[in-house]
């Protein structure tokens, strides 16, 4: 009998495709433990209500059938990790390892790097100084295209050594040019304006939005659903931050 080719459970070109599997962790006390001021956060956090919410939202995503695989939330003093999608980003033919360009972020990279030694997901690269990237800067516009925030967080040595990355696998970069907004401590990448909820849908919050992503949006039959303007400045620009677990 000939062998029966298995799928690898890794691998995605798309952000609004089903979801699948996942990497998460909890908050704990790296993050309940932070000076506020040190992390750029607004105030004081309530573990409390963040575990509660946290907790509603990992049930939403277990729910919905996805695979989690969980990052150690111990007392390592990472406590941004919670926000596991910035500090490696998945591709078609595996990981790459990124570099934050929140210094205090950078040691959450070897987090990521263990979790896919252990779990089987090749490494196809990671970042090298003076390059930052952050994947919260990187948006795929179809399989084949992959947007790219340049700003704070993702400079352009970065983005190049993306390229150099993703480019023999069929993928083409497409670099934006980010506003100031709040200045280098505030923390605004281009999923902050943007969140793909379809092939031909995304929230939007256009006042801040790159003109020319804008049109690129408009070119391709995107749909933009304008986010409440109080509700971004409310929430310091986390309003747009969406996890489409499927098409709409």
């Amino acid at each position: 009998m000939g062998e029966v080719a298995v799928a690898p459970r890794f691998g995605v070109t798309s952000m609004v495709t089903r979801l699948r599997r996942v990497a998460m962790r909890r908050p704990g006390p790296a993050l309940f433990d932070a000076d506020p001021v040190r992390w750029h956060y607004a105030g004081p956090l309530d573990p409390d209500r963040i575990t509660r919410q946290y907790d509603a939202f990992a049930a939403l995503v277990d729910g919905s059938g996805v695979d989690i695989e969980w990052l150690p939330a111990t007392a390592d003093g990472l406590a941004d990790a919670v926000f596991a999608h910035d500090p490696s980003f998945v591709t078609g033919e595996g990981a790459v390892l990124l570099r934050p360009g929140k210094a205090l972020r950078r040691p959450e990279v070897e987090l990521h790097r263990a979790l896919y030694d252990g779990i089987g997901v090749p490494v196809i690269g990671a970042i090298e100084p003076p390059g930052v990237a952050e994947g919260g800067d990187c948006v795929w516009l179809d399989e084949h295209t992959l947007a790219v925030g340049r700003g704070f967080r993702t400079n352009q040595s970065g983005i190049e050594q993306l390229r150099t990355f993703l480019e023999p696998g069929g993928v083409t970069i497409e670099a934006f040019d980010l506003p100031v907004w709040e200045g280098e401590s505030a923390c605004l990448h281009l999923m902050s304006l943007v969140s793909p909820l379809d092939r031909d849908l995304a929230l939007v919050h256009r006042p801040l939005l790159p003109v020319a992503f804008y049109g690129r949006l408009r070119d391709l039959g995107v749909e933009c659903l304008e986010a409440p303007e109080e509700e971004f400045a409310s929430s310091r620009g986390l309003s747009l931050t969406v996890l489409a677990l499927g098409p709409r």
